[in-house]
């Protein structure tokens, strides 16, 4: 029997709740929307976002931000990132982090990543001689975690400073600790296709009083470090309120009023995802033609996309695949084309950069398909993109 087109939309979120749109009007009948703007003794909306995502995260310190590539930016230089100094950093990631490094200052340096799209610690190992970095900026690209066991052995014994990238691993966890625990820092992203949607914003968290303050100085507190939720005693600001620069990027109001509400719904979101994903995984897993990564037992992932390869398609293959779902309403990405479309790109086009060796990587890459997972699917439009994926994988 023909396969019947799927119509449903791969960008369309769910709803942003009555709650959430409540508070959002608040504060804009209040006309305070800048994060400073509130009353005397008023905690303002992004003060209260920072300490219940500090108390969510299990983290100590928290910072709002305005995107979570300007925290990425400024927890490298928070922690003390020298202008030209190598920071190491996944080969396979998106353009917001290669683009914070050096944004930051830093040079990046691509670690080559495994089949299941974790980063080789074999090669981690081997660049971090060759480089001689003090920095790892490890990007949990799509929601997948590398060994984190074996990984924090290899930070700790060449005392790296780690700074997690968790756009695509907030509520994730390694064992029974969360994703963003391990390092010096963790970042995240509340753009409109990460777990909390406030169009665009990104958290930072830290147990370190010393790197959150400078981390604050950064972000814009012209002094007003007292109003922020989840900071260090004031007396850690006393030198580094004067030798910190501003560079304005702290969240307002507005942004942080529409994901306070989000974030008591975000462990109920994550089993939804999680039961989407495996209707997708367990029917792409019985494809001979198809290579679903392995999810090691440790891992508690979030699965809001899922990847899969395609071992030894050719270019020309690759585009028919693509077009072929497409044709039947399955919109997919692919990260092996040498021209970036959309949000899709890779070191080949990030022409910043010094030109690196990636074998490894491009071979992978060559036939990495990515397709996001919206709420707003059903767990039979899941059942139904599947079956035209493994179609279209037959008949390539």
């Amino acid at each position: 029997m023909k396969i019947q087109p799927f119509t449903g939309s791969f960008t369309q979120q769910e709803a942003i709740s009555d709650t959430a749109i409540a508070a959002a009007v608040d504060v804009l009948r209040t006309g305070r929307l800048h994060r400073y703007n509130t009353h005397i003794d008023e905690v303002s909306y992004t003060a209260q976002l920072e300490r219940e995502y500090a108390d969510y995260q299990q983290s100590t310190y928290c910072l709002a931000c305005a995107s979570g590539g300007y925290a990425m930016s400024i927890a490298l230089q928070a922690a003390g990132l020298e202008p030209g100094e190598t920071v190491l950093t996944n080969s396979f990631t998106l353009a917001p982090v290669p683009g914070s490094i050096v944004n930051a200052g830093g040079l990046p340096v691509f670690v080559e990543i495994t089949h299941d799209l974790v980063l080789d610690l074999e090669d981690l190992t081997e660049k971090i001689t060759s480089s001689r970095a003090r920095f790892l900026l490890l990007s949990h690209m799509r929601g997948h975690l590398v060994d984190m066991d074996r990984l924090m052995d290899i930070v700790v014994s060449n005392d790296l400073i780690l700074i997690e990238d968790c756009a695509h691993t907030m509520g994730a966890k390694w064992k029974k600790q969360k994703s963003g625990n391990f390092g010096l820092a963790s970042c995240f992203s509340t753009q409109t296709y990460k777990h909390l949607n406030s169009g665009e914003g990104g958290l930072l968290t830290s147990d370190d009083a010393e790197f959150m303050a400078r981390a604050i100085m950064l972000s814009g507190s012209y002094m007003l470090y007292d109003r922020h939720g989840a900071a260090p005693a004031r007396e850690t600001f006393n030198y580094i309120r004067l030798d910190t620069p501003n560079c304005s990027g702290r969240m307002d109001n507005l942004r942080a009023a529409i994901l306070r509400p989000q974030l008591t719904e975000l462990e109920t979101n994550i089993k939804r995802w999680n039961e989407r994903y495996r209707a997708i995984e367990q029917r792409l897993a019985n494809c001979d033609a198809i290579r679903v990564p392995v999810r090691p037992p440790n891992e508690y992932y979030v699965g809001s996309s899922i990847q899969f390869l395609i071992m030894g398609i050719s270019a020309s293959s690759a585009r028919d695949f693509l077009n072929a779902n497409k044709q039947l309403g399955v919109e997919l990405k692919w990260f092996g084309d040498d021209e970036p479309v959309a949000f899709t790109s890779n070191h080949k086009s990030w022409l910043y950069i010094n030109k690196q060796s990636l074998p490894k990587t491009d071979a992978i890459l060559s036939g990495l398909f990515d397709m996001r997972i919206p709420l707003t699917f059903s767990l039979a439009d899941c059942e139904h993109i599947a079956k035209i994926i493994v179609e279209c994988a037959h008949q390539k």
